[in-house]
């Protein structure tokens, strides 16, 4: 049985915004309001990630330029990771690199191999400010690092290169969302 509500129930679900949106190549502001917009703003980003069937959402991905990203993902033991991170900095990403699959709902229908960490550690805060410290292993450790990446104006496809890159890139040309 779960305890206290279920996140994103309380939320709207808002339009994702793609690759080729300037919002998505521009590093996210600092949060510095913790009032009762930010909790709803996680909470549609909840509702979001689930309607479009993510593991992670980062704020960009629906067009607002603050650093906060929100996941429920799994780790490589199928264990759960629920959560949201309001101002994260990668502290720790660590470990063997693995190349893995990896996509993005701002590229919907792609996916690359791309090498990630198998450790990752942030550090921030929750919507009421209070300090939090998630680390990840394996998959989600993939998604902290995606995540964070966002927050900064990245997304997967920057970290390819060579022929992976170049396939992706001819895959994006053709993607029907990008006309």
């Amino acid at each position: 049985m779960r305890h206290g509500s279920i996140p994103g129930t309380h939320g709207r679900v808002r339009p994702l915004t793609l690759l080729g949106d300037p919002v998505l190549r521009a590093a996210c502001a600092e949060v510095g309001d913790f009032g009762p917009q930010l909790a709803a703003l996680v909470e549609d980003m909840f509702a979001t990630m689930y309607a479009a069937e993510g593991v992670g959402l980062a704020a960009n991905q629906i067009g607002v330029g603050l650093r906060v990203f929100v996941y429920d993902c799994p780790d490589d033991d199928d264990v759960r990771h629920v959560g949201h991170v309001v101002n994260p900095r990668l502290v720790a990403a660590d470990g063997v690199v693995l190349r893995g699959p990896e996509g993005c709902l701002s590229l919907p229908g792609l996916e690359a191999g791309t090498e990630r960490h198998d450790r990752a550690v942030v550090e921030g805060v929750t919507v009421t400010g209070e300090p939090v410290t998630v680390e990840g292993t394996g998959w989600f450790a993939r998604c902290l690092q995606h995540e964070c990446d966002h927050l900064d104006g990245l997304v997967y496809a920057d970290r390819l290169t060579g022929w992976r890159g170049k396939r992706l890139l001819r895959q994006v040309g053709r993607a029907s969302w990008n006309r």
